[in-house]
């Protein structure tokens, strides 16, 4: 596959990487490539884990692997050595890319490749890019992607803002889709790109590029950390764009964001799509509008019922979405254990005329056509046979300031069926139960209110700040059975 070098031999006299040597990017792009091509010969493909922490050396690796078509998994370089057991069991690779990568259950790197000492096989879907999702559970899988879902995607975003070059400042993981897809936009649509930590940016550590030229894509903590802080608010609101993904926003941080003028796309998406298949656009939020905006050109997004037929406005029901950038599906597949290229579980179907995915997400399409989200199907409580969304409890909840972070969930209770639960990080030591049960009680309906009240440290939340499900559970469920713990009932 030669197209990934030729959008690269494009930008070949243009200094289009701020920060680093673009020259250098083309030459050790080339010289993966050569490498690469030199053990496929045989049209035998090396299966690579790319777990490189040099941005540089990241995208050079991700680029050659691609063109030389080989399959490539992009791997997060502060994975525990647990979690990269996990992962070596899964792919049993026979390349790794992973200069200085402490974790790794192997060290004898043999620099700039290093070589697996297992048999190099042939895999079964063409071209496949895997990129990391933790889901719910915190066990590592991979989706599985290709040059042209994930250029199906860049096509939809660069069509939406207007067809200009795309010029990103990517404080996001590379080996995440979020942040991986900065690096598309840029390169393919001849826009620049700059690379930072967001911790080197809440320390003041960023280069003097002009931002109004720019998007950045942030989480909704992160948002709201640049918030706290009036240099990187007033540096925020000089942004292009600034797209915002990741998690439910709750609406005191977008009433915040607004208020300091900040060009906030509040977007909807997720790996399986290749990033965003819905964003607002900076002036529809500026103007008041919350939603997360209309559907990208490269999408089709329906509301259904559970028995599949197609909503009306203002109808909620489950999304489903429609697009060229869909994922192939998982590796492992969570039904077989096996890696397959065939109608796959988890909603994915892409053996349809269309390739579709069923989600788990709940919305509505207003009259004006932007989408509103309710909650997570999978995630809705019942107590005493009344729905409860968490996101809505959740949004409540940030709302009063008193807390830092905050997830609900239900726990099973023989009198309600389930109870409403909130484990949260107080603001202060000051912040208790008893003060936030005061402040909700005319905001929430009581059935909406939070029965339990558990006060924690920090929430487990992983690289993408997604909740990790299975760890909440237990932090839960130890506290309903740990006499004097920091569970607190009410009502």
């Amino acid at each position: 596959m030669e197209e990934p070098l030729a959008y690269l031999q494009q930008r070949a006299n243009h200094d289009w990487l701020i920060g680093y040597d673009s020259k250098q990017f083309h030459l050790l792009t080339e010289q993966f490539f050569q490498q690469l091509s030199q053990f496929s010969q045989g049209r035998i493909r090396p299966k690579i884990i790319l777990a490189e922490p040099n941005p540089l050396r990241f995208l050079a690796s991700f680029l050659a692997a691609v063109a030389a078509e080989c399959p490539v998994f992009l791997g997060n370089p502060n994975w525990v050595q647990q979690e990269w057991q996990q992962v070596f069991e899964l792919v049993q690779p026979d390349l790794i890319f992973g200069q200085g990568t402490e974790n790794l259950p192997i060290t004898n790197y043999q620099l700039p490749i290093t070589h697996y000492p297992l048999p190099i096989t042939n895999y079964p879907l063409p071209n496949p890019i895997m990129i990391p999702t933790g889901g719910s559970s915190g066990n590592i899988r991979f989706t599985i992607h290709t040059w042209e879902t994930l250029m199906a995607s860049v096509r939809g975003f660069h069509h939406y803002f207007g067809g200009h070059s795309v010029n990103s400042f990517c404080v996001l993981p590379l080996y995440h889709v979020s942040g991986l897809m900065q690096f598309m936009r840029s390169l393919t649509t001849g826009g620049r790109l700059m690379i930072q930590s967001f911790k080197h940016v809440e320390a003041g550590e960023y280069f003097n590029i002009n931002p109004d030229e720019f998007f950045i894509s942030l989480v909704p903590t992160q948002l709201q950390r640049c918030l706290q802080n009036p240099q990187l608010t007033h540096w925020l609101s000089h942004f292009q764009t600034v797209l915002l993904g990741g998690a439910p926003a709750w609406e005191s941080l977008l009433e915040q964001a607004r208020r300091n003028n900040i060009r906030l796309a509040p977007t909807y998406g997720m790996t399986e799509t290749a990033s965003q298949v819905v964003t607002l656009k900076p002036e529809d939020f500026l103007a008041g509008n919350n939603s997360c905006g209309q559907v990208l050109p490269h999408a089709n997004v329906t509301i259904r019922s559970s028995t599949g037929e197609v909503l009306g406005t203002n109808q909620t029901g489950m999304i489903t979405i429609q697009s060229d950038s869909l994922a192939l599906g998982y590796y492992p597949s969570t039904k077989s254990g096996k890696e397959t290229n065939s109608s796959l579980e988890d909603g994915l179907d892409i053996n349809s005329q269309f390739p579709t995915l069923k989600s788990d997400d709940l919305g509505f399409f207003d009259e004006q056509g932007y989408l509103n989200i309710v909650g997570r199907s999978s995630r809705k409580i019942i107590t005493g046979g009344e729905n409860v969304f968490p996101a809505e409890v959740e949004a409540a909840i940030q709302a009063t300031q008193l807390v830092s972070d905050v997830c609900v969930t239900g726990i099973p209770d023989q009198h309600w069926g389930q109870a409403v639960t909130a484990v949260y990080v107080p603001q202060s030591k000051t912040v208790s139960s008893t003060v936030l049960q005061a402040v909700l009680k005319d905001k929430l309906s009581k059935y909406k209110q939070p029965k339990h009240w558990i006060s924690v440290a920090r929430l487990p939340r992983n690289a993408q700040g997604k909740i990790d499900y299975e760890k909440l559970q237990a932090i839960v469920m130890t506290c309903l059975e740990t006499p004097n713990s920091s569970l607190q009932r009410s009502g």
